[in-house]
C-alpha cells in the first residue's frame, strides 16, 4: 500500500481556479500541495474551461444565465437544437432536478438576486486580473480594448437600453454607441440598423492557453504539484485523506476547485451540491489579423467573435449534456453557419473545441467553508466566469485560510444556500 505522505495544504485541480489560488497562497508564504491529473507544465487539458473560453474579463457579465426572459422562452430553447441554450435529450432524465432549481431561479426575485452576488464579485476582476497578468510576465496578453455586445436591428437595440440601465445601477461601465460609431471601431464587421453596447472597461486575454500556461509554470516552480487522480475523501481526526490510484495524502486544509468534476468529491466533503455541466464550444480559424480588434459579441447568435493572437475563435453556445457524451458535431456546425453569415468568406476552420464548464442552477459559484467544518474550502461551479473571477476567488480563498475577513459577503457564495 502507497504510504501516507503529508501537506499542510491541498488544491484539488489545476484548472484556473486552482492555479490562481495556488499562486496566491504561495505568495503569501503557504505551504502548497496541487493536485492534478495532467502532469505540471504541460499544456492545460483540452477539455478545460480555462483552455478553449472566449477570454473576456468579463466585468460586464453579471446577468446569471437563468432569467425570466429565458423562463419564458425556456422549453423552446432546451429543445430546439439550432438554440444558443440547449440539452442532449438522452441527459434530460439526470438534468431534471438542476433544470428544477434552474427554473425556479429564473424567477425575478432570485434572478435580481444573483445578479447583484455576480455583480459584487466581479467589481474588481479587471484590475485583479491586470496584477496577476504583471506577476506572470504575461502583460502583453492582456488588451485593454473593452467588449461589444452588437444589435443587428433596431429593436433589438431599443429593447436592450433597459439591460443596460440594470447594469450600470450594478456599476456596470457601459456606452449605448450607434451603428457610425461601431462601424468606426470595427470597420470589419457587416453594417447593422441598430447599434452596440461597448464595455470599455473589459479586458481581454487574446491567448488563454498561454496566459494559463504561465500560471501553471509559476505554480509548479513554487508549489508541490502531484499528478494524480483523487478519488476519495475523508474526513479524519487529524486532517482530510486523499486517495486514489498511487495517492494517499492528508491535508490539514483541502482547498477542492476541480471544476466540473468537484460533485462527487464535495458530496464526500459533506456538500451535496446541484453542480451539473455546460459543454461550451468553439471554432478557430488561423490567420495573422482577425477581423474585429475586441471581443464582440452578435448577440442574436450566442457567441463570441474573439480576436486571438494569430486566429480568429469563435465561442459560445451552451449544451446541457454532462461529462461523457461525445462532442455534437451539429453544435460545431451550428457555429461555423453563424460566423459565416458575418463573414462569407471564412474557409472551413482550422480547428474545433469542446469543453466543460461547471455550472451551478443560479450561476453563482460556490466559494467557501464546507457546512462539515472549515478544513474543506470549496471553489468551483464558475459557469461562464471561471477565468474572469479566478484571481478574485483566490483572493477571497487565501483570505479565509489566514483568517481575514474576505472583501464581500460570502453568505450568498455559500454551499448551505442550497
Amino acid at each position: 500500500m502507497t504510504p501516507i505522505r503529508h501537506c499542510d495544504i491541498a488544491i484539488i485541480g489545476g484548472g484556473v481556479i486552482g492555479l490562481a489560488i495556488a499562486e496566491r497562497l504561495a505568495a503569501e508564504g503557504r505551504d502548497v500541495t496541487l493536485i492534478d491529473p495532467n502532469p505540471p507544465g504541460e499544456t492545460i487539458s483540452q477539455n478545460a474551461a480555462s483552455y478553449g473560453n472566449a477570454g473576456t474579463i468579463a466585468d460586464y457579465a453579471i446577468l446569471p444565465v437563468g432569467t425570466p426572459d429565458v423562463l419564458r422562452n425556456l422549453p423552446s430553447l432546451l429543445f430546439d437544437k439550432n438554440s444558443p441554450l440547449a440539452i442532449r435529450r438522452a441527459a434530460l432524465p439526470s438534468l431534471l432536478p438542476w433544470l428544477i432549481r434552474f427554473a425556479l431561479q429564473s424567477l425575478p426575485g432570485p434572478a435580481e438576486r444573483n445578479a447583484r452576488t455576480i455583480a459584487a464579485l466581479m467589481t474588481d476582476a479587471c484590475p485583479d486580473w491586470l496584477d496577476l497578468g504583471t506577476r506572470l510576465g504575461g502583460g502583453e496578453i492582456l488588451k485593454k480594448r473593452g467588449c461589444l455586445y452588437v444589435y443587428e436591428t433596431a429593436s433589438a437595440f431599443r429593447a436592450a437600453e433597459r439591460d443596460m440601465a440594470f447594469r450600470r445601477s450594478l456599476g456596470v461601465t457601459v456606452d449605448l454607441i450607434d451603428p457610425s460609431t461601431l462601424r468606426q471601431m470595427e470597420p470589419g464587421l457587416p453594417e447593422v440598423e441598430g447599434g452596440a453596447a461597448f464595455f470599455p472597461k473589459a479586458v481581454f486575454l487574446n491567448d488563454p492557453g498561454r496566459m494559463i500556461g504561465l500560471l501553471r509554470a509559476e505554480v509548479a516552480a513554487r508549489t508541490e504539484t502531484l499528478t494524480a487522480r483523487v478519488e476519495t475523501l475523508e474526513r479524519q481526526g487529524d486532517g482530510i485523506l486523499l486517495t486514489g490510484p498511487d495517492l494517499r495524502l492528508k491535508a490539514r486544509r483541502v482547498i477542492l476547485a476541480a471544476g466540473a468534476h468537484s460533485r462527487r468529491l464535495a458530496t464526500m466533503a459533506g456538500d451535496r451540491l446541484p453542480l451539473d455541466t455546460e459543454r461550451g464550444y468553439h471554432v478557430e480559424w488561423d490567420m495573422p489579423t482577425p477581423p474585429v480588434t475586441r471581443p464582440t459579441c452578435p448577440t442574436s447568435r450566442g457567441f463570441y467573435l474573439c480576436p486571438m493572437e494569430g486566429r480568429l475563435r469563435v465561442a459560445g453556445t451552451v449544451e446541457l449534456g454532462g461529462l461523457t457524451a461525445p462532442p455534437s458535431p451539429h453544435r460545431v456546425a451550428k457555429l461555423v453557419e453563424g460566423a459565416r453569415k458575418i463573414f462569407p468568406d471564412l474557409p472551413a476552420p482550422n480547428r474545433d473545441w469542446m469543453g466543460f464548464r461547471p455550472s451551478m442552477p443560479d450561476s453563482v459559484p460556490v466559494i467557501g467553508p464546507s457546512r462539515a467544518g472549515a478544513e474543506v474550502i470549496h471553489a468551483f461551479g464558475h459557469g461562464h466566469l471561471g477565468v474572469s473571477l479566478a484571481p478574485v476567488t483566490a483572493r477571497i480563498v487565501a483570505d479565509l485560510i489566514a483568517g481575514r475577513a474576505p472583501h464581500m459577503d460570502l453568505t450568498p457564495l455559500s454551499p448551505s444556500r442550497f
